[in-house]
């Protein structure tokens, strides 16, 4: 028997493994079953070659739970090793110095296993002692055993073995017990090995014979040995799609269509992508993509591997061009990564311009579903726009489809405005906005449906990208001005007069919401009153609250316009009945308040001229006292009006109407609303 050290450069290896590799800690089955499988796979090379020249036969994994040793073994029938191979192999690692490793790896526990050739060593956070029973396919070679109990010593002996081949035995330590129950070992084979190229048998089959489960002879296998993304896609039809999609995603929506890759050059890329119901619930569906590195599962993380907007597709790819085992920004930085991330991008663009062009019916019927998905990498990936642009779709409020070019022509006529910018009318909820969708239609004007999860972004994206164009909301401004051919003719209504009629509507405004009142010269056949919103303020605010837009406009307060139409019969109503009710009053007022302007007035321009030391402090005191006496009695008009407004029924009724086609009548003002539409109609 022969005894030794493992050779490292440091002595505390061992509980660096068990102390930064922990969070890791269920990787060591992962790693033990693919070295199984390279044995294997080796060994048929050679039998291949002619150098091994015994029987193979039916090659197996073997995993063994024995509850009274407290062991896991897994077992192969490979290549095995002799016992300078366990030398070389197992009792030298490629570690410079535990210094090194917690300062630069400490944070990057998925790198490290492997990239130092810790494969083997994975197995120490979960044992308190690791054996090796082998065999080499080498004629002549002695079995051997190594023993080592997480420390720099092992033992190597000869043994009796007849088969060629390894048993790694864990013995597994008090705080692993976890990895002594059955269901946990099964869970993480069909999580890392479930596809792998090699047959995996864990336990036995069983059966439910009187009333109880009881086992047969033959071997339970937990794994598909050739999944859907070996075959050739000409051997496959669309159900065996289906049936492998809901096999990764059990309960799940059947997918819009897929993408089968097959790549060997200048890379080796293998793999199924589909495009799930994505709606718009973008973080739902991330990560759902699974990576193997020859069938061998590596995360389900593929952020750094994929583009940013590939990730809401679902699928599996599997290169053996990305290690098993790498950091971040070793994926960053990886050229084979890069070439990986584009090829797919280019392969996702030319299936969906290949639907396009072959079935334009079938994809416009799956764009409400593609929209999400397309309008995301258009918005992330410069290269994707360019041959996105080819099939991307806008919808309008009649649900009819058209591309960019397409919608230009359509519109290009009669949507250009005074500046020569075409506007692209939109509404983000058919229902709420039906009244200004109408308006547009009556102009007619083409409104199209911008309801997406993205839209908001999406609109200032296409806005840089569309030459001398630009979006606007149908309920952002009265449809005049959305679109102006010419200058809207002024109103006839004095400044004074308008002061007192917006006084008058805003005493029934809400008082939660800044309102801003404006009048327009709009025809007896447009509504009296209008609640419009700014297209820039609100727009800015809802990128604010998506998190893509400046903090500032996400803490400020909803902001309206009220466009009152000084050109409506009942806005002439209203202005006749205050001016009949409050017509001696307003004049008594309007009698002290022009001698205290007047005077303000000529005390203001006693001021001009001067710099603020050459003023007076008798002269400023004046002034000051000239704007208090004009606030007062300007604070007793404006009393005045508002509380003839706010028990005036038609002020009332006409904003109600307005509020109500903006879908902003709720609750117990609705209830209101519709009790007093009764009693006017009485």
């Amino acid at each position: 028997m022969q005894k030794g050290k493992i050779g490292v450069t440091t002595e505390n290896i061992f509980p660096i493994i068990k102390k930064f590799l922990y969070s890791e800690h269920e990787i060591f089955l992962r790693e033990l079953i693919s070295n199984a499988v390279d044995a294997i796979q080796k060994l048929k090379t050679l039998a291949s070659a002619g150098e091994y020249k015994e029987e193979i036969g039916s090659q197996k994994i073997r995993v063994k739970l024995d509850a009274k040793k407290k062991t896991l073994t897994v077992s192969d029938m490979g290549l095995g090793m002799t016992g300078e191979e366990i030398r070389k192999y197992i009792n030298q690692i490629a570690f410079s110095s535990a210094e090194e490793f917690l300062d630069k790896y400490k944070d990057q526990t998925n790198a490290i296993i492997g990239h130092f050739g810790l494969g083997f060593y994975s197995t120490f956070m979960v044992s308190e002692k690791v054996e090796i029973k082998t065999k080499s396919w080498k004629k002549g070679s002695k079995a051997v055993h190594w023993s080592c109990e997480g420390s720099q010593e092992y033992t190597l002996k000869e043994i009796e073995r007849k088969k060629v081949g390894t048993d790694v035995i864990l013995h597994l330590d008090k705080d692993s017990q976890e990895f002594m129950e059955e269901p946990r070992i099964e869970e993480m084979l069909k999580k890392y090995c479930r596809f792998l190229p090699v047959e995996i048998a864990f336990g036995k089959e069983k059966e439910w014979k009187e009333d109880k489960h009881v086992e047969t002879g033959k071997d339970r296998i937990i794994n598909e040995t050739q999944p859907l993304w070996t075959k050739k896609p000409t051997d496959l039809k669309d159900e065996d799609y289906n049936a492998f999609y809901q096999d990764l995603y059990p309960m799940s929506e059947e997918p819009l269509f897929n993408i089968h890759l097959n790549v060997d050059y200048p890379f080796n890329l293998t793999g199924i992508l589909y495009f799930p119901r994505i709606k718009s619930n973008i973080e739902v569906q991330k990560n759902k993509i699974q990576l193997y590195s020859n069938q061998v599962f590596v995360t389900d993380s593929v952020e750094d591997i994929v583009p940013e907007f590939l990730t809401l597709l679902h699928g599996v790819l599997d290169s053996p061009d990305i290690p098993l085992n790498v950091s971040r920004s070793y994926l960053q930085g990886d050229p084979n990564v890069k070439k990986i991330s584009s090829h797919i991008t280019k392969k996702v663009a030319d299936r969906l311009e290949e639907i396009f062009k072959n079935d334009r019916q079938e994809f416009e019927k799956k764009w409400d579903d593609l929209r999400l998905f397309i309008n995301y990498g258009m918005l992330t990936e410069e290269k994707f726009y360019d041959r996105a642009e080819k099939f991307a779709l806008l919808k309008n409020t009649d649900n009819k489809y058209f591309t960019y070019e397409e919608y230009k022509k359509l519109i290009k006529t009669n949507q250009t405005d005074k500046n020569k910018s075409l506007v692209y009318l939109y509404a983000t909820d058919r229902q709420e906005q039906i009244s200004f969708i109408e308006s547009a239609k009556n102009k007619g004007y083409d409104v199209l449906l911008m309801d997406g999860h993205l839209d908001t972004h999406f609109l200032n994206h296409l806005e840089s990208k569309f030459k001398d164009s630009r979006f606007a909301r149908v309920d952002s401004e009265i449809v005049d001005k959305l679109i102006m051919k010419e200058e809207l003719e002024a109103t006839n209504l004095s400044q004074n007069e308008q002061d007192e009629l917006g006084t008058v509507f805003k005493s029934q405004l809400p008082a939660d919401v800044n309102y801003m009142v404006s009048f327009e010269n709009l025809g007896e056949n447009e509504s009296p009153l209008i609640i419009t919103q700014s297209e820039f303020t609100r727009r800015m605010k809802e990128m604010s609250e998506m998190g893509g837009g400046p903090n500032f406009y996400g803490g400020m307060p909803d902001t309206y316009n009220l466009v009152v139409n000084a050109t409506h019969p009942l806005v002439s109503k209203v202005m006749e009945a205050k001016e009949k009710s409050l017509a001696k009053k307003l004049t008594d007022i309007k009698e002290k308040l022009t001698p205290l302007e007047e005077e303000k007035t000529k005390l203001e321009k006693e001021k001009e001229g001067k710099k603020e030391e050459e003023i007076s402090q008798e002269l400023k005191d004046k002034v000051e006292d000239s704007g208090k006496k004009i606030s007062e009695v300007t604070e007793k008009m404006n009393t005045l009006l508002t509380e003839y407004g706010g028990k005036n029924k038609v002020v009332r009724q006409l904003i109600d109407l307005a509020l109500l086609s903006n879908n902003m009548l709720k609750g117990e003002d609705l209830v209101r609303f519709v009790k007093r539409s009764v009693d006017l109609i009485k």
